[in-house]
């Protein structure tokens, strides 16, 4: 195949694998880190490169998945409160093998859409890059994570566009 074809059958192939389709085997920092690295190669405007990531491994993201479900439990009245989604919070943090947030920084030298939009192809370059090395992975964006300025060391600056979750499809 050339790299056309490559090509290809990689954007063909990218899908939105949720967490409760992953296996428990782990993904090599090796590849997270291939990842994460396709992401700086986003178009961007002004080289303000405005993605910030932190990956969630282990401890830091059990801590992610409580932190997550308290959030939940704490911004919602009784009769919202759903012990389903409450649960199911915990459930694709901790099924996840990975979880990266997603962080937009805002330079100040472009609107806000374009920075925005540059962290949106960083993402997609992400999809591609797990798609190619049989990671399944997808973008969530829940309300929640507008809470979590604090853990994440989020500046002002900053918004929090998401979490990617990524898990090995054996």
């Amino acid at each position: 195949m050339n790299k056309t074809e490559i090509l290809k059958e990689i954007i063909e192939q990218r899908r939105s694998v949720f967490p409760k389709d992953y296996t428990e085997t782990e993904i090599s920092q090796e590849i997270i880190d291939e990842i994460l690295n396709s992401a700086t190669f986003a178009p961007n405007h002004k080289r303000t490169k405005p993605w910030r990531f932190k990956i969630f491994k282990g401890d830091e993201k059990a801590q992610l998945a409580s932190e997550m479900q308290n959030i939940y439990k704490a911004t919602q009245s009784e009769q919202t409160f759903l012990q389903k989604k409450y649960d199911d919070i915990g459930f694709k943090i901790n099924k996840a093998n990975a979880v990266v947030s997603i962080v937009v920084n805002f330079s100040g030298m472009l609107p806000e859409w374009e920075e925005i939009a540059a962290v949106s192809m960083a993402v997609q370059n992400m999809y591609l890059t797990s798609t190619a090395n049989g990671v399944g992975c997808y973008w969530s964006s829940p309300a929640i994570v507008n809470h979590l300025k604090d853990s994440l060391t989020i500046a002002e600056n900053q918004k929090c566009l998401g979490l990617f979750y990524m898990g090995r499809l054996d």
